[in-house]
């Protein structure tokens, strides 16, 4: 078993464990509303973090979006990290899935997708991170308008190669979670995206409730990959020294498969599927 397993393991971990120690800073600091809090009002005598007693007073502004919490600091420099060492971390995953299809079958149109969707979505969590929705609001949500449409892309496009490339009862089983868990993504996405362009105060709370649960379903599926990376090996590394461009890497025989005999000639490029 390969010790790259630890890597799409350590991207949750490390990720949701992250936003939820923002949220919690956040919380702490007053600068949102807590998750259970359903009562909001037009305006309020004083600042959120001015209120003291058991009791707040909560705007639109105090919704405990994922976003929101990181806006203030402190917490706002650890969500910055965390979005920045996040975004890495899985530009890093996609490319070594990336390498890992070619090693063990072959290019297709479905890998290299996967790989740029993937690095799509990292880009635009770089730029969620660090434009804070009250500084630099017109930035972070064309980051945000990048990042969740293509991890949701992503996620579908993994899914699809997953069955792809499938032979086995275990990684069928693999591919039967991961459209499971890219199908409730999706709805999660499209309720919180609904939910956040209504005016009830009841239903914009219950879009932050989904981009929560949104993000968490986005980082177990890249966990997901601890059942391909425990399979990796120098030879992943090599076909990204190489350029990536192989149809194959890993046994002669399988060459012979592809190819379709020793005296067929299978040209270089992508597989259409």
């Amino acid at each position: 078993m390969s010790l790259w397993l630890i890597l799409p393991v350590s991207l949750p971990v490390f990720t949701i464990t992250g936003i939820w120690v923002v949220y919690a800073m956040s919380l702490y600091n007053q600068h949102v509303c807590p998750v259970q809090n359903w009562l909001y009002n037009e305006s309020c005598e004083e600042p959120l973090p001015l209120q003291r007693g058991p009791v707040l007073c909560c705007t639109l502004d105090n919704i405990p979006l994922i976003s929101k919490c990181g806006t203030l600091p402190p917490e706002s420099c650890f969500f910055s990290l965390i979005c920045s060492t996040g975004s890495f971390m899985v530009m890093l995953i996609g490319l070594l899935r990336y390498a890992h299809v070619i090693e063990k079958h072959q290019n297709c149109v479905l890998n290299t997708a996967g790989l740029s969707t993937g690095w799509i979505c990292a880009a635009g969590l770089i730029m969620v991170g660090n434009f804070q929705v009250d500084f630099a609001k017109v930035l972070h949500y064309v980051g945000a308008g990048v990042a969740f449409p293509s991890s949701m892309l992503f996620v579908c496009l993994q899914s699809a190669l997953t069955y792809r490339l499938a032979k086995t009862q275990d990684e069928y089983r693999m591919g039967h979670l991961r459209v499971g868990m890219a199908l409730l993504a999706l709805v999660a996405l499209v309720l919180s995206g609904v939910f956040f362009c209504q005016e009830s105060f009841a239903l914009q709370h219950t879009s932050a409730i989904f981009e929560w649960v949104y993000c968490m379903l986005i980082m177990f599926f890249y966990g997901t990959f601890a059942f391909e990376f425990g399979e990796m090996s120098g030879d992943t590394l090599m076909v990204l020294s190489r350029g990536g461009g192989l149809q194959s890497f890993s046994t002669s025989n399988h060459k012979a498969d592809v190819g379709g005999g020793p005296g067929h000639h299978q040209p270089d490029g992508l597989s259409i599927l």
